[in-house]
């Protein structure tokens, strides 16, 4: 029998108007504004990585090894912008799935406020993210084109449950790169200080997500909920393979078809893969969606 999560010691469900209430007292005391936050007229320093080097899809091969510093400046630089790229499409699938599932309800209660709220966080964050890679001189990095045509089908039909553990999905694992890139000063400025707006910004967004997924989890027959645990570890494979884009490589100068290779089979990035998403995994078994055959989609792209 599936557990309730309303026995569930941590995480717990409160009320909705309650939590939505504090979300938006805390969203008015602390929210930035990145077009006056980030220095956006600062020049870039050629000597401070991207993010930090041991986030780096390279670092601990040979081929990190064989890199010059430049190569690897030039690298990390390439793939915060693609990691970006990728919070950009999945802020834009989150904002459609929020305001759909918020579409003619009633529009004076807090709960209601918040999530509107939270759409308009993320317009902002998209924008930061893609000024930030627009500074690096990199490009406008997207999922490959099925990922896209995937993400469109997850944003027009994904609701309850998987809507919001699918949000949760994306924010908790930039969550834990972000808050080392904020405090790393071999980091550039301009991502140290991005990241460390969105940590906090996001931190009231995961706790809207994480009890909106336990809401609508609440009482699921237990074919419902194998059905919501696969479609949450396949959209979690989707985010997580697409985050760092192989044009990223010929970018460095690199051999882009070894580089792949050497990504894929790179141990340390698994184990930094699994570190970020520990909180999520931990959320999910809490829940009592995970379980099943999606252990095994996680596991494909080190998330267990």
């Amino acid at each position: 029998m599936a557990r309730s999560t309303l026995a569930l010691g941590n995480p717990k469900i409160t009320d909705r108007q309650d939590t939505g209430a504090r979300l938006l007292h805390s969203s008015a005391r602390m929210s930035y504004d990145p077009t006056v936050e980030v220095d956006w007229d600062a020049p870039i320093p050629d000597d401070l990585y991207g993010l930090t080097p041991e986030w780096s899809s390279l670092y601990g091969t040979p081929m990190w090894d064989e890199m010059t510093f430049e190569q690897q400046i030039t690298l990390t630089k390439h793939e915060v912008s693609s990691i970006m790229g990728t919070g950009i499409w999945f802020e834009m699938i989150l904002q459609q799935m929020v305001i759909r599932d918020m579409y003619a309800k009633d529009a004076s209660q807090a709960h209601f406020q918040f999530a509107l709220t939270e759409v308009a966080d993320e317009c902002r964050h998209s924008v930061m993210f893609a000024r930030t890679a627009e500074k690096f001189g990199c490009p406008s990095y997207v999922p490959r084109k099925s990922v896209v045509t995937l993400g469109r089908g997850f944003k027009a039909l994904a609701s309850g449950e998987v809507a919001y553990a699918g949000i949760l999905v994306a924010e908790e694992i930039l969550d834990v790169m972000q808050r080392d890139w904020m405090k790393d000063t071999r980091v550039q400025p301009i991502v140290r200080v991005t990241s460390k707006i969105h940590v906090v910004e996001e931190a009231r967004h995961m706790r809207f997500a994480r009890e909106e997924t336990l809401r609508r989890a609440e009482g699921m027959s237990r074919g419902h909920r194998a059905a919501s645990r696969a479609c949450i570890a396949i959209a979690s494979n989707l985010i997580i393979s697409s985050m760092i884009n192989p044009a990223v490589y010929a970018a460095a100068g690199l051999d882009t078809e070894r580089a792949v290779r050497e990504a894929k089979n790179n141990r340390f990035r698994a184990e930094k893969i699994r570190e970020s998403s520990q909180p999520l995994m931990r959320f999910l078994d809490e829940a009592d969606l995970l379980g099943g055959p999606s252990r095994q989609l996680y596991k494909r792209v080190n998330m267990l």
